[in-house]
């Protein structure tokens, strides 16, 4: 025998595997997001100076390969002029941080400096290593 009722849809959503693999991800996030944090490995000369803080600005790191990272992206250094250029007039960045390794001869580091100039960027920060406390 049937009976003539209405048919009434089950509109219920099970939330929890949805749940479990957000919880999944943030894991993952959270032990990921460090070692992102972390950029091309560059023994910097010691210096005293101020801390540099969190900005937007640039960071042109030079590594003892003579590879150069922008913000952590590695760049050709025949391009890095035109990549600077663009940044320059989208962001309106005033100020570049340049960071390279002891090692790295002087004349490497200002042809450089010199392209980074000739993009408009004049001021350049020099990025150092605080020196190692005196031990007797």
């Amino acid at each position: 025998m049937q009976t003539n009722r209405p048919r009434t849809f089950m509109a219920e959503i099970n939330v929890t595997p949805f749940v479990d693999v957000m919880l999944v991800l943030l894991i993952i996030f959270m032990v990921s997001a460090p070692m992102m944090k972390e950029g091309m490995k560059v023994d910097l000369p010691e210096a005293e100076s101020r801390a540099l803080g969190e900005s937007q600005d640039l960071v042109i790191t030079i590594g003892g390969d003579r590879t150069i990272d922008l913000n952590g992206s590695p760049v050709e250094l025949d391009r890095l002029g035109l990549i600077l250029g663009q940044v320059r007039e989208q962001r309106n960045i005033e100020a570049v941080y340049l960071q390279a390794d002891k090692g790295i001869p002087y004349g490497f580091v200002v042809q450089v400096m010199s392209l980074i100039r000739s993009t408009g960027l004049t001021k350049i920060g020099l990025v150092t290593q605080p020196p190692a406390p005196f031990r007797q």
